[in-house]
């Protein structure tokens, strides 16, 4: 019935989120997505954010993900669904409330392929010993990506988790100011990634996609 009602108008629910304030559900148009105060959290217009990064990859020799914020868990509607992936996915997500939303609104749940875990993603990263082949990197507080992400010592921790020839994409964000701190990464750390810009993704994103050196 809401999905049907939605055609005619939005309906929204509202959950309040200890670290992310109060967060929104809607149905428009028969579709579910979650919001934060400003901006699109899941579904909407960053799924098509993330899409366009995910189309980038050669998904041949990709086996095992690791994505850190899950959102809705949109990023991996998109693998199963529109990319064909049924590997290995392990999902980092700091607020249990949204892990919760994500189960209860949009079904992703854990199970024989996917790991969602309650961390911080930062020290998820400082104790990990894995390695994948993809990196999802969408890790925000509303509008605004932490500011340990763009720190030499995070991703010092990021690139010994990669398998060679593994891809890290990146949703930046749409702050100047994130722009200026990811060139001094990709000026860090250009002898073990190659970097692509991506600017302007969706009329709005900043993005990165990195791919691991197959020398190093």
């Amino acid at each position: 019935m809401k999905r049907l009602l939605s055609y005619i108008h939005p309906i929204t629910k509202y959950v309040d989120s200890r670290i992310n304030g109060k967060l929104e559900i809607t149905w428009i148009n028969g579709k579910k997505n979650l919001d934060s105060k400003n901006t699109n959290y899941s579904y909407g217009s960053l799924q098509r954010i993330l899409n366009y990064g995910l189309s980038q990859i050669n998904f041949s020799s990709i086996t095992e993900i690791l994505i850190l914020g899950l959102g809705g868990g949109c990023v991996i509607k998109s693998l199963r669904d529109k990319f064909d992936y049924l590997g290995k996915i392990t999902a980092i997500e700091i607020d249990e409330t949204v892990i919760d939303i994500a189960q209860k609104e949009f079904n992703i749940s854990n199970n024989k392929n996917l790991k969602i875990i309650c961390d911080d993603a930062n020290s998820y990263i400082k104790n990990c010993q894995n390695q994948y082949d993809l990196i999802i990197i969408d890790l925000f507080i509303d509008t605004v990506v932490p500011s340990e992400f763009f720190s030499i010592e995070f991703w010092q921790m990021l690139i010994p988790l990669l398998e060679q020839e593994g891809y890290i994409i990146f949703n930046v964000g749409i702050d100047i100011e994130e722009d200026i701190r990811m060139k001094k990464i990709m000026k860090e750390f250009s002898h073990l990634l190659e970097f692509s810009e991506h600017k302007k993704v969706e009329g709005t994103n900043y993005m990165i996609i990195a791919k691991k050196n197959i020398t190093v």
